[in-house]
């Protein structure tokens, strides 16, 4: 079940989610003399009015780091950290600081961990995912879009460990790939992808289902394409043992959806459902001279409404006859 802050969470977009704001600039690092984030803000202790950046230049040290552009690492790219254990000790404060450059500091320091170090970090996960949650929801992108990534590394290092915890990083990330915002809606969609390839999918597809029936058409959209991708990661078995009758069903509500991204997931899902189908039943995949009571037809009219059962066959059948007159 999902939580009931999940819930209300895709109820609307934040007005801050549909706001440009001036971190919404691509790759972003700017070295001040060699000093690290946590070099800029000793220096901003110690002079709040102003910063020496860039070679001598003196400015505001707050619009300078509101300015600042940050970098956005790519998993492969992301070194491993020096000193495991001081690190682990400040990823919790470092998540809740309200001070966005350290907290995208901290973010990347949580990626490098689960590539590294997942073992180290296990422990923590209960406390960690709230936090990086947290992050998501941040109306900076350059936090939010950096806590997006950050998923997408947990996502592969920690697998169904995270199922308990999935609901609130699900909700979110369909948010984000539903949004307007083009680089943190990718990267949104990226981290999607990580985990319909991480998450086994009989945990992972009764999280989805709700998402199906969501109020807003590009929420279902993007649950869709994940429930679509996620089903074929079953197998033959699999997919027997979830209920090919249930998977039918969810596939034939989408095929009528207001967003051509749904209708296209359900397609390729009833595709695959077709073909497991009569592989499973020994059929055929061309056409048959004479309907069989366990023939894909009669499977479908059995267990959908008329016209839901006519919406996939016609599908189904254009398939099939493109296969057969292409061979």
């Amino acid at each position: 079940m999902m939580s009931g802050n999940a819930l209300r969470d895709l109820n609307t977009l934040p007005a801050s989610e549909r706001k440009n704001d001036s971190s919404s600039k691509g790759n972003f690092t700017k070295t001040c003399n060699g000093n690290t984030i946590e070099n800029v803000q000793e220096l901003q202790k110690k002079n709040p009015s102003s910063v020496c950046i860039n070679g001598g230049e003196t400015v505001n040290a707050a619009v300078e780091v509101a300015n600042s552009e940050v970098e956005y690492i790519e998993s492969e790219n992301l070194g491993d950290l020096e000193d495991v254990n001081t690190c682990l000790e400040k990823l919790l404060p470092g998540l809740e600081s309200k001070d966005w450059v350290l907290v995208v500091e901290t973010l990347n320091n949580v990626r490098r961990l689960s590539i590294f170090h997942r073992e180290e970090m296990h422990s923590m996960l209960g406390d960690l995912i709230p936090l990086v949650v947290k992050s998501l929801k941040n109306p900076r992108s350059a936090v939010c879009k950096t806590a997006i990534m950050t998923s997408a590394d947990i996502f592969s290092a920690y697998n169904d460990d995270l199922i308990e915890f999935l609901d609130p990083l699900l909700v979110q990330l369909l948010l984000k790939s539903s949004q307007d915002k083009r680089f943190v809606c990718e990267a949104a969609e990226r981290a999607l992808e990580v985990m319909t390839t991480s998450v086994f999918p009989m945990s992972l597809l009764p999280k989805l289902q709700p998402y199906l029936k969501n109020r807003n058409p590009r929420i279902r959209a993007k649950a869709s394409m994940c429930f679509s991708r996620s089903v074929p990661r079953l197998g033959v078995e699999g997919i027997q043992e979830y209920g090919i009758d249930k998977l039918i069903q969810v596939a034939a509500s989408q095929l009528s959806d207001q967003l051509p991204e749904s209708r296209e997931a359900a397609r390729t899902l009833l595709l695959e459902l077709q073909t497991v189908y009569e592989k499973s039943n020994g059929l055929s995949t061309t056409i048959p001279e004479q309907p069989e009571m366990n023939s894909w037809e009669h499977f479908c009219q059995s267990k959908l409404s008329p016209l839901s059962a006519q919406a996939v066959l016609r599908v189904t059948n254009i398939a099939r006859e493109g296969l057969v007159i292409g061979s």
